[in-house]
C-alpha cells in the first residue's frame, strides 16, 4: 500500500488535470439504456452538425474494432482512482444517443470503459490496442504512460483532453482543444487581464503545488505572463496534498502587495486560501482559479468570498455552460444528459468530451462501409474550422498552432458569469491572442510515430 501523503498527492495532481472519469471497470462496456428502444429513432443531428450518427448499411469488417454491426473504442478515465464520473458520463450519454439514431453508417458503438486507477495507464492501452478501433472520448492524468504503446499499435486518439507535455501534440492524435505544446495558450488571457486591471500587471503571484504536472504549468505562467509585459513578484511552492493553516501565505501574498494570484491546485485548498486572505480584508484585482474551479461546488466554497475576491478562469475558447439558453449544442447536452443519464450533470469536461466524440462519429461517418483508422483520422486532421457543432470556437486542427480564442468567465455569488472581455466573435469568444512560444522546461517534445519506429505509411 502507498503511504497516505503519496495516494493525496496523486488524487490531487489526478483532480488538476482539468484546468486543467468515471465508472466501469477495465474493458467495461457501455450498455443500450432504455431509452435507445424508442420505435422513433432520435435526430441524429447535434448542434449545426447534420447527420451525425444515422442508420445505414456497412456490410464489410474492415480493420480490428470494426464490424458490420459494432466500432469499439476506448475510452480512458482514472475513475478508480478520483471516483469522478464525467468522462464515462459523457460516453455512455453519446453512445446511447447515437445508437438510437442509428449508430454510425448503421454500425452501433461499443465504448470499452479503459479506469487507468491513475497508475494503470499502459495497462489499459495494451488492452486497448488488442480490442479496440480508437480511443474516444475521454483522459487520464498521467497520459505520458500510454503513448509509446498506442503509437507502436497505431492507435488513433481523439481525446477530451490531453495533459501532460509528451502527449499535447502526440502523433496519430487529434485533439479537440487544437494545443500544440510549443505555444503558452493564455497569452490572449493575460492579455485581457492586463488591460482590465493594470494595476496588477508588476504584482502577479504565483502559487503552484508542488507535483510534476503543475511544476511544468508554473515554469509555463512564468514565461507567459512576462511576454506579457507582467513580472511575477510572488513565486511560491506548497504541499500538492494541502496544508491545513493557509495564513503563512496569504500572508506573504498581502506582504508583498500581490494583486493578481495565479494559482494551481485542488479549488478545495484555493477556497481555503481566499477565506484567510478575506479575513485579513485583503482583496486583489483578480485571482486565476484556472478552469479545473469552473463549478458550482467552488463558488459555494468561497462563501462570502465569491462576492468579495474577483475569481476569474479561461475556458480557452469553449462555451460555457450558462450559455445553453442562447447556445443550442450546449443545450442540447443537457437534454441529452437529462434523457439518457438521469442524475447526472453536464459539466464543462462534458462538453469536452462530446465536441471530441462529434469529430470522431464525424469523420468516421465520412468514411463510408471502409472504416479504417487512415480514414478516420485524416477526416478529422482535415477539419479546418471545428467548433463541435456550437461547442466551441472555430478550431483550425489540421495544424495545431497558437491558441487564438479565449472566453474569461467571473465567480459570482449567483454563480460564474461572462467577464466584461470585449467579445468579438459570437458574443462569446475574443480570438485575438497572440503567439508566444515557450521554451526549456515549459516544453516537452511530444512522442512520435518515428520515435516507436513507425510512420504514417504504416497507418491503414
Amino acid at each position: 500500500m502507498k503511504p497516505r501523503p503519496i495516494l493525496a498527492a496523486l488524487a490531487a495532481v489526478a483532480l488538476l488535470a482539468v484546468g486543467c472519469s468515471d465508472r466501469g471497470g477495465d474493458g467495461d462496456k457501455s450498455e443500450d439504456s432504455p431509452a435507445t428502444a424508442n420505435t422513433v429513432a432520435p435526430s441524429g443531428d447535434f448542434g449545426d452538425l447534420k447527420n451525425v450518427c444515422q442508420g445505414g448499411n456497412s456490410p464489410s469488417s474492415p480493420t480490428q474494432g470494426v464490424t458490420a454491426t459494432e466500432i469499439n473504442v476506448s475510452t480512458f478515465t482514472d475513475i478508480g482512482f478520483t471516483k469522478v464520473a464525467e468522462f464515462d458520463d459523457a460516453a455512455k450519454v453519446f453512445a446511447d444517443w447515437c445508437n438510437a439514431a442509428g449508430g454510425i453508417n448503421g454500425r452501433k458503438i461499443v465504448v470499452h470503459m479503459r479506469d487507468t486507477q491513475m497508475m494503470q495507464v499502459r495497462a489499459r492501452m495494451s488492452e486497448a490496442c488488442k480490442e479496440d478501433f480508437a480511443v474516444v472520448g475521454g483522459r487520464a492524468a498521467l497520459d505520458a504512460q500510454g503513448v509509446n504503446d498506442r503509437l507502436s499499435c497505431l492507435l488513433p486518439a481523439f481525446p477530451a483532453q490531453v495533459v501532460q507535455p509528451e502527449n499535447i501534440a502526440s502523433d496519430l492524435q487529434v485533439s479537440v482543444g487544437g494545443e500544440n505544446g510549443k505555444y503558452d495558450p493564455y497569452q490572449g488571457y493575460y492579455q485581457w487581464l492586463f488591460e482590465a486591471y493594470p494595476d496588477s500587471k508588476g504584482k502577479v503571484g504565483l502559487l503552484n503545488g508542488d507535483s510534476p504536472i503543475t511544476r511544468v504549468l508554473g515554469e509555463r505562467t512564468r514565461q507567459g505572463v512576462v511576454a506579457r509585459g507582467g513580472t511575477i513578484a510572488y513565486d511560491d511552492l506548497y504541499p500538492i496534498a494541502g496544508v491545513s493553516d493557509w495564513t503563512p501565505y496569504a500572508q506573504k501574498i498581502k506582504d508583498q502587495g500581490i494583486k493578481g494570484l495565479q494559482f494551481y491546485g485542488q479549488y478545495q485548498h484555493l477556497a481555503k486560501l481566499e477565506q484567510v486572505l478575506s479575513t485579513m480584508n485583503y482583496k486583489l484585482d483578480w485571482i486565476d482559479a484556472n478552469s479545473n474551479a469552473y463549478t458550482p461546488d467552488f463558488i459555494e466554497l468561497l462563501g462570502k468570498s465569491a462576492s468579495f475576491q474577483n475569481n476569474v478562469v479561461d475556458l480557452s475558447g469553449f462555451a460555457p455552460l450558462e450559455s445553453a439558453a442562447s447556445n443550442p449544442a450546449v443545450q442540447q447536452v443537457k437534454d441529452l444528459y437529462a434523457k439518457y443519464k438521469p442524475g447526472a450533470e453536464a459539466n464543462f469536461a462534458s462538453l469536452r468530451a462530446f465536441s471530441a466524440w462529434m469529430l470522431f462519429a464525424k469523420s468516421a461517418a465520412s468514411c463510408g462501409d471502409q472504416l479504417t483508422r487512415k480514414c478516420v483520422y485524416e477526416a478529422a486532421r482535415a477539419e479546418k474550422a471545428w467548433t463541435g457543432g456550437g461547442l466551441q470556437a472555430p478550431i483550425d486542427l489540421s495544424t495545431p498552432g497558437p491558441l487564438k480564442c479565449y472566453n474569461p468567465q467571473q465567480a459570482t455569488e449567483q454563480g460564474w458569469k461572462q467577464a466584461d472581455f470585449k467579445p468579438d466573435t459570437g458574443g462569446t469568444y475574443r480570438c485575438d491572442a497572440p503567439a508566444f512560444e515557450v521554451t526549456g522546461g515549459a516544453y516537452a517534445k511530444p512522442v512520435t510515430l518515428a520515435d516507436v519506429g513507425k510512420s504514417m505509411d504504416d497507418v491503414k
